[in-house]
């Protein structure tokens, strides 16, 4: 496999302007992977002028050309799953298991996208006085700044990318700096796709504030689409009010599990086991507080200690491994200090706990006793720890569920007529029901309250990359 390492704009891939570079580290073992070239402020801006030439021939190029070309970076993926998979492991430290279930789900976008080119709708009515046709066009929103985090780098650069190239809108993609040689891959794929010049570019400023506030700044970049913490996602709709770019944030959860009386344990934990340890709990999607009723609290405790013992933990290089690494050794240090902070306010531990100290290793780890309010209820853990919170009364679950400024995705367990009455109720923009997940490239994906705005995949999410056009005509 042929690492790219460099930027790539105007169709070609070139080193920064001062050549600069970072290191990409296998959080394995902490060895570097690849010296990463650094985008300079005026490199970004190249990136900008390349994205903005190409943006009208692209905007007028067919619905079908532009599906076709998505189409074909789907079969290029299909074929490279595994290549795809083993880059993740590499700079991203997931298990295999991990990393092959993303590479699948990321291919599904250019392929779920591919098809929406060609059904952007539109209207036209007769206005209700009678004296006019009103006609509603939709058209592309223009030159596009694509930021995406570690945890997910394959599929959150395709689920940006497909959409914004779908729409017919150019991108410039800003990956994370633990992974980017996920997202040249990616980026490689189109342009062997078939994307024309200028239509993708790759930029990977380091430090990131300054460049991506300049490129915020620069009146031709129209739509700014970020996922990553709600913490960043303010700072950069501040940086979106001046020139008013319109925005998409896909931000921080908090996502609570809630086990009703009646749940079927078997389920409830093989479910609750995928909504906390898929990705080793690096998600916003990942079960983050676990309220689980009296009823069946000690042995849904039993039973996740069990299954959380017959994880396999190691290098994602070992495709025999459940559990991989942390990204870094300072994310696997944060998950270490939640757990400690819950230990001083209480909580009991009931397995795991440990770090590694020769790679970005943490154990599954269970903790009970644990007081909703209690730091880590309160705090996005990206960590496979499970915290247990003991209830009562469902009301008081669905009072502390929703006792968060998030409101990303929740988890019900329970009879399914009682869990979707539940699930109404809750303040999140996505719900499971006796399931451990939920993504789907044919769904919305987005969250409400401080977890978001707008929505990703689905039908909806093309919608992200165009504006509506009213043109009234003659009746």
């Amino acid at each position: 496999m042929t690492l790219h390492t460099d930027l790539f704009i105007d169709g070609a891939w070139r080193p920064g302007a001062d050549d600069r570079r970072f290191d990409v580290v296998d959080p394995a073992d902490l060895s570097t992977i690849a010296r990463f070239a650094v985008a300079e402020e005026r490199d970004c801006m190249a990136a900008v002028d390349a994205a903005a030439a190409a943006q009208p021939r692209w905007a007028a190029t067919a619905p079908r050309e532009r599906g076709e070309l998505l189409r074909a970076a789907y079969e290029i993926l299909t074929a490279e799953v595994e290549t795809l998979a083993d880059l993740m492991v590499r700079e991203n430290g997931k298990a295999w298991p991990d990393a092959v279930a993303e590479a699948d789900y990321a291919k599904e976008f250019f392929r779920w996208f591919a098809e929406e080119a060609v059904r952007v709708p539109g209207e036209y009515r007769l206005s209700p006085a009678g004296d006019k046709r009103i006609l509603v066009d939709r058209q592309p929103i223009g030159v596009s700044l694509l930021i995406t985090p570690w945890n997910f780098p394959a599929a959150m650069a395709t689920r940006k990318l497909a959409p914004a190239l779908a729409a017919g809108c150019t991108a410039i993609l800003k990956p994370a700096r633990e992974t980017p040689l996920t997202a040249a891959y990616i980026v490689e794929v189109l342009r062997r796709a078939g994307v024309p010049r200028g239509v993708v570019n790759l930029v990977t400023p380091v430090p990131t504030g300054p460049p991506v506030q300049r490129m915020i700044d620069r009146p031709e970049v129209r739509k700014l689409s970020f996922t990553g913490s709600t913490e960043v996602g303010r700072q950069l709709l501040h940086a979106c009010a001046e020139s008013v770019v319109s925005t998409s944030m896909e931000l921080g959860g908090n996502a609570p599990l809630i086990v009703l009386p009646g749940a079927d344990l078997d389920a409830t934990v093989a479910g609750a086991l995928l909504a906390k340890m898929r990705n080793g709990g690096s998600a916003c999607t990942a079960a983050n507080r676990f309220y689980v009723h009296s009823s069946l609290h000690d042995e849904f405790v039993a039973r996740m200690d069990a299954a959380l013992a017959a994880l396999a933990v190691g290098p994602g290089r070992d495709r025999a491994n459940d559990l991989g690494a942390l990204v870094s050794v300072p994310e696997r240090d944060k998950v270490a200090a939640l757990v400690g902070t819950a230990l001083a306010e209480g909580a009991t531990l009931r397995r795991g706990g440990h770090a590694s100290t020769d790679g970005a290793f943490y154990d599954a780890t269970l903790l009970t006793g644990v007081e909703h309010g209690a730091t880590i209820t309160t705090t996005e853990i990206f960590g496979p720890v499970t915290a247990v919170v003991r209830f009562d009364d469902v009301d008081d679950a669905v009072r502390m569920a929703n006792d968060t400024i998030y409101g990303l995705m929740a988890y019900v367990f329970g009879e399914e007529r009682e869990a979707v009455a539940v699930a109404r109720r809750l303040e999140v923009g996505m719900v499971a029901v006796n399931r451990g997940a939920v993504s789907d490239p044919a769904a919305p994906f987005g969250g409400v309250k401080q977890s978001g705005l707008g929505r990703e995949g689905g039908s909806e999410g093309i919608l992200e990359f165009l504006e509506e056009k009213y043109i009234a005509l003659t009746a």
